[in-house]
Formats: structure tokens, C-alpha cells, sequence
């Protein structure tokens, strides 16, 4: 498979650029930047061409991997989607309802593949884990905590991103503790509460299809000492707790374009497509407008 990269920034340089040259039924073709100097110096390090327009590339390929903040993935996601390109997304999908929805009926009206790259769902451990619990079932409670350090620790390289800085955790590590939690406990029937902690923490109370409900603390803004993801489940079958990966994201990402070659040939979805993406998306939505509908 034929694929391209949008994006250059610090996501695009440590994870994608080295998954996509790295994996061996990939032909990595070339780089794509809203600045050009960046795409040359990117595509220069992997041995690819840098392309000044992003239909030139989408012209040269079967598919394309997104390395963008949400807003600019989700109409350049329609755009390749419309060219019959497969999409190797990252997550959040969007920001908005409308622009989810957009990339969900344009994958669908082209019949390409979607993969969206919910980190922990492509690493062996936690997914194993999820997918047991899942099979298992009667779950009474979740609770999850995902905290960073991004806006507390030195010389971070997210630190510095305009759409984290504006939407913060909420939008940024809150589709790694949904997509964990719904798989195992079912889509959520409401959100039932939402409120401000310190900083931009957020902590959300869900209300699930399974009959169980969940608790998630979000934050970039923790300290360093208290950084770190946590997820339990409580049930019939006792208690039990998401295991730790133990590899980084660049080979998790290569097991996501396998998921989309293997998607591609198929025809069928993978459980993160762009479909599971936009649900996660409309919860994350509906947890901003009650947060904005109360007081800090």
C-alpha cells in the first residue's frame, strides 16, 4: 500500500514518520506540511519526497496517515476520503459533531478503509485485557484516570500546541480512557455529569448501554510525580485493572496500518474506525457543553 503523511509537527516526527518508513508492506511515498520547510525536512530524514500540494500526494497514493490537529485532519480526512484514499487517522477525529460526521458519511459514500489510532488499542497488553473483560461481561463500575504531565513538565513537546492548550484534556487524552471503557461497558446512554478540577482537569460520569457506569479523571496538568493512566473495573468477576503497555507508540502504530491494509483488503471495519471515532467524539462534545453550562 501506497501512503502519504499529513503532517510535521513533534507527533508526525516521533511516531508516524518512523512507523510508516519502518513497516514492510508500507511504501512511505512522501510528506505533506502546512509549512514547506518543515515537510522537506522531515521527508529528507525518511529518504521520501516533500509535497508542496496535498493533492499532488493524494494523487500519488492509496492512502493517507494524519498527523494534524483535529480541526485541519477533519476536512482534509473528507478530502483524501473523497479522493478514495484509506485513512490512517489520529485521534480525537474531530472537535465538532459536524466535522465527525463529515468524515464518517465521506469514508462511507467513498467505501475506503479507517483506522483511527487509539494508542492503547493497538498495544498487545491492554488490548488483550480489553478484549477479555469485554467477553466476560457484568461490570458494575468503571473508573479511570488518564493524567499527563504535558503543561507541568519541562521542555515538553506538546506543551506548545495551540489546540491542546485550547481544549486541553478533555479533547486530547479523554479519547484514550473512552476508548477503553466502551468497548468493555457499551456505549454510553447519557453523560451524566461533568465538571471542572484543577487546572484543565475534567472528571466525567457516564451512564452505560451494559448497565454499569464510569468515573474518568482527564488532565494535562498534573504534576510530574502523579502522572499516569489507570483504568479499573468492578463486577461478578471481581476487580481487575488495565495492565501497562510495555512499548511506545511507534510499533503500536504499525500494528493500526496493519489494521487498515487488512480493513482495505477486506472490506470489513476495524473496531476503531472512523465511526467508533465519531462516537467518541459526540460523548467528548456533550461533555464540553455541560462543562460549559456550569460555573468554574
Amino acid at each position: 500500500m501506497r501512503i502519504g503523511l499529513l503532517g510535521t509537527g513533534p507527533w508526525a516526527r516521533a511516531a508516524h514518520a518512523p512507523a510508516l518508513g519502518e513497516h514492510p508492506d508500507l511504501d512511505f511515498v512522501g510528506v505533506w506540511g502546512r509549512r514547506p520547510e518543515a515537510a522537506a525536512e522531515l521527508a529528507a530524514v525518511h529518504g521520501v519526497r516533500a509535497y508542496d500540494d496535498v493533492d499532488a500526494l493524494l494523487a500519488d497514493v492509496d492512502a493517507v496517515a494524519v498527523a494534524l490537529p483535529p480541526a485541519v485532519q477533519g476536512d482534509l480526512a473528507v478530502r483524501a476520503a473523497r479522493a478514495g484514499r484509506h485513512l490512517l487517522l489520529d485521534k480525537p477525529i474531530a472537535t465538532t459533531v459536524a466535522q465527525g460526521r463529515a468524515v464518517v458519511e465521506a469514508a462511507d459514500a467513498a467505501g475506503v478503509a479507517s483506522v483511527v489510532f487509539f494508542t492503547t488499542r493497538f498495544q498487545p497488553e491492554p488490548q488483550a485485557w480489553i478484549e477479555e473483560q469485554a467477553r466476560a461481561g457484568g461490570w458494575f463500575t468503571g473508573r479511570a484516570q488518564w493524567l499527563g504531565a504535558v503543561f507541568t513538565s519541562e521542555d515538553n513537546p506538546f506543551a506548545a500546541s495551540p489546540w491542546r492548550q485550547q481544549k486541553g484534556a478533555l479533547w486530547d487524552v479523554g479519547p484514550h480512557a473512552l476508548s477503553v471503557l466502551l468497548p468493555v461497558l457499551g456505549e454510553p446512554r447519557r453523560v451524566t455529569a461533568a465538571a471542572y478540577g484543577p487546572g484543565d482537569t475534567v472528571h466525567l460520569v457516564l451512564d452505560h448501554s451494559g448497565g454499569a457506569s464510569s468515573s474518568t479523571t482527564l488532565s494535562l496538568t498534573a504534576p510530574p510525580a502523579a502522572a499516569g493512566a489507570m483504568v479499573e473495573l468492578r463486577g461478578e468477576s471481581g476487580v481487575t485493572q488495565l495492565p501497562e503497555a510495555r512499548e511506545d507508540a511507534v510499533p503500536a502504530l504499525g500494528r493500526a496500518a496493519d489494521a487498515l491494509i487488512a480493513a482495505a483488503g477486506s472490506g470489513e471495519p476495524h473496531p476503531c474506525d472512523a465511526r467508533f471515532a465519531f462516537m467518541v467524539t459526540r460523548i467528548l462534545a456533550n461533555a464540553e457543553t455541560l462543562l460549559h453550562s456550569g460555573t468554574r
